[in-house]
């Protein structure tokens, strides 16, 4: 095939729709603490020094969780404070949300589904990349390299906000590289006052060597850095975050799967317990990919699921491999549990906030992404 060029795009915890996002899931986290049937579906929205949250919070306890003390926990890991705006104790906290106890019976109904959902999932056989497309799998941990920058080197002053853009060019010429960064491209938030020719030599220093240690645990990926690559290319960028930008919770869908190269189903996961449909189908479905692959039935797995109002399990709607083809998994199926009550039961970590704020997929050791757990 001829060269094809695939971009992938992530964010720092300090953006403010993954401020939204850490909330949100905050609050799922301290509801399945208090109760592990806990009701959870909760918006989040900021701007400047205001959070909004709205929803509802059934549970044992939901009127005395103290929503502002999480908030304020969440802009202070995200990096906000000493000179960064807003600083945590000084956010203010609407809240227009639901609290109380789940009603009666409603505990037994959390294994049926309340709305309807349509749920994707993918897997590719390249382990190293944790089953993921290349480009999402390399720009997340770009993106992470890049966020220990403001710790490692505080002469910088950088941010809590920042954004990271690549292409990266897939071939199947033996002649050359299988994957190569083509495009790289990344937004740090950094006082105006700071030194730009270190964050270019701190950025470029970090990206070529975590290429190479890439290019070590993937064969066939080019540990070399790109022709161009662009540093806070619009200009200075300090003022970022929510004073710079709003944010909602909920809107970095495809940050949070896998990237553009496969379609979302279109639910949002943060700020929904794990009985909910659309976040339980996508782990769901994202198990069943996997297996797919590891089974050795196809190099690459897309599954559709779907759910409809009233339903214990998800549906098998679809099952296509390389190039679309159909695979049967009819018999795969029945030895997977696809049911509300499981997901539910055993897919709420304990580690919400960075699930949120760095993917639902680039952590092997999740519940969801180990083949026979459940």
């Amino acid at each position: 095939m001829n060269p094809q060029m695939y971009a992938a795009e992530f964010i720092f915890p300090g953006h403010p729709d993954k401020l939204s996002d850490a909330i949100a899931d905050a609050l799922v986290q301290e509801a399945h603490t208090l109760e592990p049937r806990a009701l959870v579906g909760v918006e989040v929205a900021v701007h400047r020094d205001h959070v909004y949250i709205t929803g509802r919070i059934g549970c044992l306890g939901a009127d005395e969780i103290d929503v502002q003390g999480m908030v304020a926990k969440v802009y202070e890991s995200a990096g906000y404070g000493n000179g960064w705006y807003p600083a945590p104790d000084q956010v203010k906290v609407i809240s227009n949300l639901c609290l109380g106890p789940l009603e009666d019976g409603e505990a037994e109904f959390r294994e049926l589904s309340d709305d309807q959902a349509i749920c994707i999932g993918y897997a590719n056989n390249l382990e190293p990349t944790n089953h993921l497309p290349v480009e999402q799998w390399l720009v997340a941990r770009l993106a992470k390299r890049l966020h220990r920058l403001r710790v490692e080197y505080p002469s910088l002053e950088l941010g809590p906000d920042g954004k990271v853009l690549i292409a990266v060019t897939e071939s199947d010429d033996a002649s050359q590289p299988a994957w190569t960064l083509s495009h790289f491209s990344c937004s740090l938030q950094q006082k105006t006052v700071s030194d730009e020719v270190a964050l270019h030599r701190a950025v470029r220093v970090a990206i070529e060597a975590e290429l190479r240690q890439a290019a070590i645990e993937l064969p066939g990926l080019s540990g070399g850095l790109p022709n161009q690559l662009t540093v806070n290319g619009a200009g200075a960028f300090e003022v970022g975050g929510p004073e710079g930008d709003n944010g909602l919770s909920g809107k970095k869908l495809v940050v949070d799967a896998y990237g553009p190269r496969v379609p979302i189903g279109g639910g949002a996961w943060s700020g929904k317990d794990f009985f909910k449909a659309d976040r339980a189908g996508g782990m769901h479905a994202r198990r069943l990919a996997k297996a797919i692959v590891q089974l050795g039935m196809a190099e690459e797995a897309q599954v559709v699921l779907g759910w409809f109002p009233g339903d214990r399990s998800a549906r098998l709607l679809r099952a296509t491999g390389t190039g679309g083809v159909t695979i049967e998994i009819s018999q795969l199926v029945k030895h997977f549990d696809l049911s509300l009550k499981k997901s539910g039961e055993r897919f709420c970590v304990d580690r919400l906030v960075e699930l949120s704020r760095w993917g639902h997929f680039t952590d092997g050791r999740l519940p969801w992404e180990i083949f026979g757990v459940l």
